[in-house]
């Protein structure tokens, strides 16, 4: 397989989205998260899913320099509509203003409707983080078509509705949860799909609500299993729920499939600064402890031992 610099990719993408009509700012920001993800191994994030975006310019389900709107707003909260622009450009913005005003305020949360697929949610939560804030999103999408099966169903009813929190820390690398509240995230099984490899047992089940192994089954009438599989799902269907009512319901996207199929991410975000709570150095201090005291644990048989949520990809 052949290697390409990250710097090359980010150009050639560029490129394209300008091509497809996006502003040129704009697509180094996109191009920016998607390399990102392939840099930290989630290739299913990275850029593979530029075909399926310049698609989606093209039949106008992503508008490119779409406006910005914070429809209603307090001291603390945010609602933003971003009128059908790139995830990326709309959430990092909607982010950012929840960092300023928790700086001001000690705690801010924001809902944002009207945006397209927004990447790896951590990379929102690691703002965050680096302002010295607990971040937190959650996302759904909102009534485009679902992919997984609550517990005890056999047809998808929710979204993959995933989880992110990052930390503060002096850890070598950032110390944060980014999670699909399904078996797995979709877009990896669209890389199997891409790549023509099974999917583990326990992913997904086919249409007729059995087992399988072929990742094609899903866009067949299939579906994923939650997180925690045929025997464990009802945790995961409890957290998608939770997500989808934040993100779907306290946004007002609704639920359910909206039969044009438009893709619409949905995000509850919020940010909690440490100072309000005791002082950043001293937490700071106490996570470099709690984190060197798991990774003392004896490991398991077979495991190189502990490691702490997100050092996998640093």
């Amino acid at each position: 397989m052949p290697k390409i610099k990250a710097e090359r990719l980010e150009e050639i993408g560029r490129s394209l989205f300008i091509a497809a009509g996006t502003p040129e700012e704009e697509a180094a920001l996109v191009m920016r998260h998607i390399v990102g993800a392939n840099l930290v191994g989630h290739d299913s994030h990275g850029i593979i899913q530029i075909p399926t975006y310049v698609e989606r310019i093209k039949v106008g389900h992503i508008v490119p320099g779409a406006p910005w709107v914070i429809v209603k707003e307090s001291p603390t909260t945010t609602v933003v509509d971003g009128h059908w622009g790139f995830g990326y450009v709309v959430n990092e913005r909607a982010m950012r203003l929840t960092i300023d005003k928790a700086e001001k305020s000690n705690v801010a949360a924001a809902t944002v409707f009207r945006q397209g697929h927004i990447g790896r949610l951590s990379s929102y939560t690691q703002m965050a983080a680096k302002a010295g804030m607990i971040g937190l999103i959650t996302a759904d999408s909102g009534r485009s078509p679902k992919a997984v099966a609550p517990f005890g169903g056999r047809e998808a009813r929710l979204g993959t509705n995933p989880i992110s929190m990052a930390i503060p820390s002096d850890l070598d690398g950032p110390l944060y949860l980014d999670m699909a509240t399904s078996a797995a995230a979709a877009g990896k099984i669209a890389l199997a799909v891409a790549r023509n490899q099974p999917v583990p047992d326990g992913w997904v089940i086919g249409s007729d609500g059995k087992p399988t192994n072929d990742p094609r089954q899903l866009r067949q009438g299939g579906a994923l299993l939650p997180l925690g599989g045929p025997d464990g799902g009802y945790k995961g269907t409890g957290l998608a729920v939770m997500v989808e009512i934040l993100c779907g319901l306290l946004t007002g996207l609704g639920f359910g499939v909206e039969p044009t199929g438009r893709h619409n991410d949905g995000c509850f975000m919020a940010c909690f600064k440490v100072d309000a709570f005791r002082p950043l150095a001293e937490f700071k201090k106490d996570i470099g402890d709690f984190i060197k005291y798991l990774k003392e644990t004896p490991p398991a048989e077979g495991s190189s031992g502990v490691l702490y949520p997100g050092e996998i990809e640093h």
